[in-house]
């Protein structure tokens, strides 16, 4: 069995004039990343590994779910190829992980995370909000043979407050 959990950065400033990738969060997208890691915490769902995008906004959510999650920050490796908002690139980064990893969480961006959300999970996502939080499950031995998997959980901000 392999899983999947997608977590889409929390809600990000336009307030300052910096390129896209530096881009902070809001207050609102710190308070709505600490609601979703708090109601994820269950022991026997940590990931093996955690990867995330470059941007400051995926990687500070990545900080503070790790931080709640007790999870050693030296299993988060950053991966150029997650600051992506199409899709292809992480689905392609999914197929190649290592195997003997079971469990991979990932913090990235949208559209790509609600379309990798509607492709291989079974419940569809309109949109995958900002500190959203998808765990998709596949019953195969191999990071390559994903395809359709079975939705476990979803996680929104809106449905915690």
């Amino acid at each position: 069995m392999k899983k999947i959990t997608l977590v889409r950065h929390a809600k990000s400033s336009w307030k300052y004039d910096v390129n896209d990738i530096d881009r902070p969060l809001k207050k609102r997208g710190i308070v709505d990343a600490n609601l979703v890691s708090n109601a994820f915490y269950v022991r026997e769902s940590l990931p093996n590994i955690v990867f995330s995008s470059p941007a400051n906004r995926a990687l500070t959510t990545c900080k503070i779910f790790m931080k709640n999650l007790n999870i050693d920050s030296k299993i988060v490796h950053v991966n150029d190829k997650l600051y992506d908002f199409g899709g292809q690139n992480v689905v392609d980064f999914i197929k190649k992980c290592d195997d003997t990893y079971n469990h991979i969480m990932i913090f990235g961006h949208n559209h790509a995370f609600t379309s990798i959300s509607n492709i291989f999970g079974d419940i569809f996502i309109a949109n995958l909000p900002t500190s959203g939080l998808v765990e998709i499950i596949f019953d195969v031995d191999s990071w390559t043979k994903i395809s359709n998997g079975k939705t476990l959980k979803t996680i929104f901000p809106r449905d915690l407050k």
